[in-house]
């Protein structure tokens, strides 16, 4: 699981986030000349840093490297709130804590991704209800395991009536 971004990783990975293209150290450099003084080997170690660490991979282009993220800050976040929540002794009362924390938007925010995943009953199995080394018993309602890959059909009506 990631550790959290250190301050100047952080501000250099919100730009890569932001810009969602491939970067020079030069382009993260005069944003970040912006807000601080900072030298161009001080980016030029962060992003090789990033690099290293996995969250950026870079390219050759000409006498430089561009950067691009590896993966999302929504996943970059999701991961540290997953870390956290799984080193809990109690992760109900921790999510209780969590939630008391939210403000009204993030509450709103929460609400809406529930929404977008579906209720508890919707997701799926986790484990395999094809897996040959599960008995009946651990399947779904006793059923078998499925004997065809591929995307379901719907259930048919028995029967020619109503047709």
């Amino acid at each position: 699981m990631p550790r959290q971004l250190g301050e100047l990783e952080d501000a250099v990975m919100t730009r890569v986030w932001q810009w969602n293209r491939p970067v020079t150290v030069r382009e993260v450099l005069e944003d970040l000349q912006q807000e601080r003084s900072i030298a161009y080997t001080t980016v030029m170690t962060v992003m090789d840093n990033l690099h290293q660490k996995g969250w950026v991979r870079r390219e050759v282009d000409g006498r430089a490297y561009r950067y691009t993220a590896v993966s999302t800050r929504a996943a970059y976040a999701a991961a540290l709130m997953n870390e956290a929540w799984s080193q809990s002794d109690n992760p109900a009362a921790a999510l209780v804590a969590f939630f008391g924390m939210m403000s009204p938007e993030q509450r709103e925010s929460l609400r809406d991704a529930v929404r977008m995943v579906g209720p508890p009953e919707d997701y799926p199995d986790p484990v395999d209800p094809a897996d040959p080394t599960r008995s009946p018993e651990q399947s779904p309602q006793g059923a078998e395991p499925a004997e065809r890959e591929g995307p379901a059909e719907p259930d048919e009506p028995r029967g020619g009536a109503g047709r």
